[in-house]
């Protein structure tokens, strides 16, 4: 079957611009200067992770944000009560559930939406009574994915972290196909499908080009290009790779 083509959405995380300025614990680089240029180049949404230990984004940082940011702020938490009770104050336009360890130095894998089924529907039909889009961060399997939906989460985001650090050809386009087929299997279910986590300005586009895929997340990348071209055209560059995959 062919999926028909829709534009991609460009969701940016900030989390690492707040890293730098943690290092030095100095109010810079501002992160609401940082929004509204990463607004004016091309995000579609601002993603915010606030950490259990509170590494890089900060209460203050949510709290601030959450009605200057134009486009649509996506907070990545926990599925832990205090983060829900956050959520519910603050009302995002979307949350974005994964796990969490403190001795991690950035998500490594997807929700354990399987052993957890329960609790995740309950923890997410609360945010989504407060009308809160729900999202769960999951491996790209059927079984994930099946998860999801009877857990009642509106949307999935692909854990792509195994294909953006494959080492072989061979490895590369074994995870590349995981993805797509995870992706049009999510939007047979009836799920809005996201993506993210490693991508950057090399493996972006093949990613992008996967027609029923509503939104690409990525931070890392777009922050470490910024300390060369500045943030506007870091963001605009990678704005223009996904543009012109998804239009080939």
């Amino acid at each position: 079957m062919v999926c028909e083509s829709f534009a991609l959405k460009l969701g940016i995380n900030i989390d690492h611009i707040a890293t730098i300025r943690q290092v030095r614990n100095t109010p810079y680089p501002d992160l609401v200067a940082a929004v509204r240029i990463i607004e004016a180049h091309g995000a579609d949404t601002i993603t915010l992770h606030l950490r259990e230990d509170r590494r890089h984004i900060q209460d203050a940082d949510v709290e601030t944000l959450r009605p200057l940011i134009q486009t649509a702020m996506n907070l990545e938490m926990a599925a832990t009560a205090e983060m829900q009770a956050i959520a519910l104050r603050l009302r995002p336009q979307a949350c974005c559930l994964v796990p969490e360890r403190r001795e991690e130095l950035t998500t490594e894998g997807g929700l354990d939406v399987l052993t957890h089924e329960a609790a995740l529907r309950d923890y997410c039909q609360v945010l989504s009574e407060a009308g809160i889009e729900v999202s769960l961060f999951i491996e790209p399997e059927p079984a994930h994915l099946e998860a999801a939906r009877r857990i009642g989460a509106p949307v999935v985001e692909l854990h792509t972290g195994r294909y953006a650090h494959a080492l072989t050809p061979a490895e590369h386009a074994k995870e590349l196909q995981r993805i797509r087929q995870a992706a049009a299997y999510g939007h047979q279910l009836g799920l809005i499908v996201n993506a993210g986590h490693g991508l950057d300005y090399s493996n972006v586009t093949e990613i992008a080009a996967i027609a029923v895929l509503n939104e690409l997340n990525i931070g890392h990348a777009i922050v470490a290009r910024a300390l060369f071209d500045g943030i506007g055209p870091a963001v605009a560059e990678m704005r223009r790779l996904m543009d012109a995959a998804r239009k080939a």
